[in-house]
């Protein structure tokens, strides 16, 4: 697409990952025209867009599944895949002690060894948890942690793999970002699943899912893109905007005069860097948010048996670790998702791992992935013939990954996006909005999409709130 030396449009938006192709699509739908997308990347989907390697496998960055919220969101992505999906019953699994526990841990503790079992029971007990007072507001997320779930199931579980996901302490976390994300925990429950030897394992919103039989998540942002492929501007990275000039600037020179601006890219950077008129109180409300990092390690392997101690093949989806034998956090089978996510499909497995980092929790890259493969073959998910018989290795980092629900999140929040609002600058989507519990891929599109209808409608925005 050629560019004029510059762009006029109504609505301008910066990115093309799920929220800009979200709105982008809908303002079509809703029969407006005047707007342009401008990608930093040469192709779209941003954090759920899929990669292929040199060596045939399609890796996600990270463990995304479909599941819906919304009625819109559910028959658009209908529409996007034309059935060319499979569904899935989640499996997912903890490993720690030694052992397998399937998710959630705090249902299934039965499966821990005896001492490990006791010490989760024994934290349940009345006179062993923290007896909060009425309206008992907790000061951070790791005091929820230790009074819902008591000490047992806090050290075995709750505390290690929240700080290997986080990688920031819980005590400076807050715990309003829960809600549906974290299983609650009942003493009556557990011991009835102890004693009847029974697990409870539906717990949760993606307890079904759907995958896309080919290209990986990203073959879901693939399919909107091409809607409204003439209006996205790839290779373009916003430097410099111009509030109340109403006036964008990429890196590569193209300007863009707009009448109201969807920012979806990292909020610290706009309003940081990217605002040409400097305000110290958006400044100083951006220095407060937090976020991590990831890595994604990617490791194909011929063959489909798992650890030969195990019978069959691994029907899990995705398994979390808590504990230090092992640099991940958590591990997809991504061959399970679809066989077409390799390179040979029906013969060969993908195990896609994550491990955070910060500077709280700093990791060293470049030997992650022999990290990786000894965790894996410390959790028995390799044996050590698998190395023999690796088939691809794939890795790839993202310094924006979750934003950190910290303790200060929410007051720089109710700063910041008032003050751009006034310039007509709105900022939503996982890192534009910074609010993770509106950061699966369906919220992500829906605040897109609810966007749209408030510039065009005067509709109410119900998915990203202050």
């Amino acid at each position: 697409m050629q560019h004029a030396a510059v762009m006029r449009v109504k609505y301008l938006i910066i990115g093309a990952g799920p929220t800009g192709l979200g709105a982008a699509n809908r303002l079509r739908e809703l029969g407006e025209d005047s707007f342009a997308v401008l990608e930093r990347e040469g192709h779209p989907g941003g954090l759920a867009a899929s990669f292929v390697d040199r060596d045939g496998f399609t890796w996600d960055f990270g463990g995304h599944v479909l599941f819906s919220h919304y009625e819109y969101f559910d028959q658009l992505a209908e529409d996007l895949l034309g059935g060319e999906y499979f569904e899935h019953q989640r499996e997912s699994w903890v490993r720690v002690a030694g052992t397998w526990v399937p998710y959630p841990f705090q249902n299934n503790i039965r499966h821990l060894p005896p001492e490990e079992r006791w010490e989760c029971v024994r934290g349940l007990l009345p006179d062993r948890r923290p007896e909060p007072a009425a309206g008992w507001r907790p000061a951070h997320f790791g005091e929820w942690i230790d009074t819902v779930f008591g000490a047992g199931i806090a050290r075995v579980f709750m505390r290690p793999y929240n700080f290997k996901v986080w990688a920031t302490p819980p005590e400076r976390m807050a715990y309003s970002w829960i809600g549906e994300r974290v299983s609650l925990v009942d003493l009556e429950t557990v011991l009835e699943n102890i004693v009847l030897e029974r697990d409870d394992v539906a717990w949760g919103p993606n307890n079904t899912f759907l995958f896309p039989k080919k290209g990986g998540t990203g073959a879901i942002f693939q399919a909107l893109a091409r809607r409204v492929a003439d209006r996205i501007h790839y290779g373009q990275a916003v430097v410099r905007i111009d509030g109340p000039a109403r006036r964008a600037v990429t890196d590569q020179g193209l300007e863009v005069e707009y009448e109201a601006l969807l920012n979806t890219g990292p909020l610290d950077l706009l309003a940081r860097r990217w605002l040409e008129q400097p305000d110290p109180a958006l400044a100083d409300a951006a220095a407060k948010l937090a976020h991590n990092s990831v890595h994604i390690t990617g490791v194909g392997v011929d063959g489909m048996d798992w650890d030969p101690r195990h019978n069959g093949r691994d029907t899990r989806c995705w398994m979390y670790f808590p504990e230090a034998d092992a640099p991940f956090y958590r591990v997809t089978n991504f061959h399970h998702y679809s066989p077409n996510n390799t390179a040979r499909p029906g013969s060969q497995r993908a195990i896609m791992c994550e491990t955070s980092s910060s500077e709280h929790k700093p990791e060293n890259v470049e030997d992650l992935m022999e990290r990786t493969l000894q965790g894996l073959e410390n959790t028995d998910l390799l044996g050590p013939d698998h190395r023999d018989r690796l088939a691809a290795r794939f890795e790839m980092s993202r310094e924006y990954a979750y934003p950190v629900p910290t303790l200060e999140r929410d007051q720089a929040l109710a700063v910041i996006q008032p003050r751009l609002e006034a310039l007509k600058i709105y900022s939503r989507g996982r890192f534009g909005g910074w609010k993770y519990e509106v950061g699966n891929m369906d919220h992500s599109v829906m605040q897109g999409v609810e966007w749209a209808q408030r510039m065009l409608e005067a509709g109410q925005e119900t998915t990203y709130t202050l």
